[in-house]
């Protein structure tokens, strides 16, 4: 079954297509360019859930079942910030780099104890109308510290800086397996895969008739 992620996000498309390979490999994820959709999507919803809406509704509205990831970190001394503004906090450039450095220089003064924050992922699934299937939302959360430097050489995006206690390294220095074992979007992608594997039977009608 081929659901559209509304995303160009290389990295971000491969590490999806990993977690699902393993726990919903009836699951087959075309990225927009896939289908010929190149423009950006203007995210300008207040929470995850919103965003995530609103990106999944594009393959949606093109006649594909949409799916949509919206990420972000939190940290509890910045009052949640980054937030739903992750991927632009330095600017609207996404530029990893230059949202590191100022996260880092946000948490300046901080004590270690104090850095503590979240990762959170909202994977959002919509369908065409004609299918009349309402929406899942599914949500997975994993909590850390921000180290005071980048460790690590993996991931994407703030892992280098994320540190999970339990792991005793950052999402950087994880194995890709064990940190999508671990990670919000890993959590997220399998309460999605039970939350749809009810209606595959019925997608697949669906999509026959």
């Amino acid at each position: 079954m081929k659901f559209v992620l509304a995303s160009n996000n290389a990295k971000k498309i491969s590490e999806m297509r990993r977690i699902l390979e393993k726990i919903a490999p009836d699951v087959e994820l075309l990225s927009l360019a896939d289908v010929g959709y190149i423009s950006d999507i203007e995210e300008n919803g207040k929470t995850f859930v919103e965003n995530a809406l609103i990106k999944a509704r594009v393959p949606a509205s093109l006649g594909y079942i949409g799916i949509a990831d919206d990420s972000g970190l939190a940290v509890d001394a910045l009052g949640g910030a980054p937030g739903v503004y992750s991927a632009r906090y330095a600017g609207e450039g996404h530029d990893d780099k230059a949202n590191k450095a100022k996260l880092l220089r946000e948490l300046e003064g901080v004590a270690d104890e104090d850095r503590t924050a979240h990762f959170v992922c909202v994977i959002a699934c919509v369908f065409p109308e004609s299918y009349g299937i309402s929406p899942i939302v599914c949500e997975g959360r994993c909590d850390g510290i921000i180290t005071r430097e980048e460790r690590g050489d993996g991931g994407f995006g703030y892992d280098p800086l994320f540190y999970v206690p339990s792991e005793g390294a950052t999402f950087a220095e994880i194995p890709p397996e064990r940190k999508n074992e671990i990670s919000h979007r890993g959590r997220a992608l399998r309460a999605f895969a039970e939350a749809i594997a009810p209606l595959f039977n019925d997608l697949e009608e669906k999509k026959s008739t």
